[in-house]
């Protein structure tokens, strides 16, 4: 007899993907609309990125939550719910007509799209088979990477063309149409109805967040994608404004250099399979770091705007080389409490990156961007060095228990 989890995960999946591709736009659209949204309220850039901090604070911080929702209410139905929330809220910001409101609807938005990510992958976690996973993984990571992409060149071009307001605007009505899909397929498969996990779970969220960080693993990559979040994702908010500012360059530019990031990942979810075959987990960690070095490197000493897309689609590609590998641990270093492992890592990476914002901004406000690429350079590829460390660690560990 088929189980029904099984029976039809992918058209699912793809529709998971498509609220990923919602959320992931809101977190990173302000990226290229922080010196619009600076010059509109009439405040400095370092400033206005407390607009970044405020969503990455609520996004990450309902995370530590995500388990729970997602096991009362079904990981599908909690998702669905959550982006018809998040379309409210993102409509709200186009309305903004202050920097303290502008930030307060952001954290709204941010704590209703916040567990997104991490309860569809968990939900893949449930379906996909361990062996499979960082493929699929890498595939719905597309969703994701497209958001991103979407999110940072509509922040410039529609920024440039319609006002910053409106680009919210068009974001609500994307999770909107996010939620009805959703909600859709809650009704015809039975599929996404399959895993609501109250009935299984044993202790509740205290003994589940006992089972993730008892073990060392766990804390590991917590700690590990924190670090990374505050390395690389950070620094991202602050390269439109180092291309405006240096550069002169207009804001649809800006949109546009800045979402080459997001098709160096779309190179890496297309080859992820052929990647992952030839290089290995520790080869893709150790290849990652040293393209994200060179790309920071490149916007460090360009003398000129137009070696960015280079720089931004080698910092891409890296990147999702390094936080697939991550991600696919993930969703297996703790799969008795699945939920609540995955919300803890996303808590973390969000976490990471409220804090590299915010101190990231006190360097560029008074030395600008340049001293904080250089910490990336020497930070990020330093940091997947004790990440493939790990690894190397935990499969002979394994090896030694088999």
């Amino acid at each position: 007899m088929t189980n029904p989890v099984t029976a039809s995960p992918s058209r699912a999946i793809f529709l998971l993907s498509l609220a990923g591709f919602a959320s992931q736009a809101m977190v990173r659209v302000s990226d290229s609309l922080l010196p619009q949204i600076a010059a509109d309220l009439a405040v400095t850039v370092g400033a206005a990125s407390i607009v970044v901090t405020a969503y990455g604070l609520a996004h990450g911080t309902v995370q530590l939550f995500g388990g729970e929702i997602g096991d009362r209410l079904g990981k599908y139905y909690a998702v669905a719910m959550l982006s018809a929330i998040a379309a409210v809220a993102t409509m709200l910001c186009g309305i903004a007509t202050s920097l303290g409101s502008l930030v307060f609807y952001r954290l709204l938005c941010g704590l209703a799209a916040g567990c997104v990510i991490p309860l569809a992958m968990a939900f893949i976690g449930d379906v996909v088979p361990y062996d499979q996973r960082q493929p699929v993984l890498g595939r719905y990571l597309t969703g994701q990477i497209s958001g991103l992409l979407f999110g940072q060149v509509a922040g410039g071009v529609l920024g440039d063309l319609f006002g910053w307001r409106n680009v919210f605007f068009i974001l609500g009505g994307i999770f909107a149409l996010a939620a009805a899909a959703l909600v859709a397929e809650l009704v015809f498969n039975p599929a996404t109805r399959a895993s609501s996990a109250r009935a299984h779970r044993k202790g509740g969220l205290i003994a589940e967040y006992r089972i993730v960080l008892s073990s060392r693993w766990a804390r590991f990559l917590t700690i590990s994608v924190f670090f990374e979040a505050a390395l690389l994702y950070a620094v991202l908010s602050f390269i439109g404004a180092d291309l405006h500012l240096r550069f002169d360059l207009s804001f649809t530019m800006v949109g546009v250099v800045v979402g080459f990031f997001a098709a160096g990942g779309l190179i890496y979810t297309f080859s992820v399979k052929r990647l992952v075959n030839r290089l290995g987990q520790i080869g893709l960690v150790m290849t990652g770091g040293s393209l994200v070095s060179a790309g920071f490197l490149i916007l460090s000493f360009q003398p000129v705007w137009w070696f960015a897309p280079l720089a931004t689609t080698l910092i891409g590609l890296g990147f999702y080389m390094v936080h697939n590998t991550l991600q696919t641990n993930a969703t297996q270093m703790a799969p008795q409490a699945r939920a609540t492992a995955l919300a803890i890592f996303s808590s973390a990476l969000y976490m990471g990156i409220t804090a590299g914002v915010a101190l990231a901004a006190l360097i560029v406000d008074r030395y600008g961007a340049v001293p904080i690429f250089l910490i990336s350079a020497v930070g990020f590829p330093l940091l997947c060095v004790i990440f493939a460390r790990g690894l190397a660690r935990r499969r002979q560990a394994a090896a030694q228990t088999d």
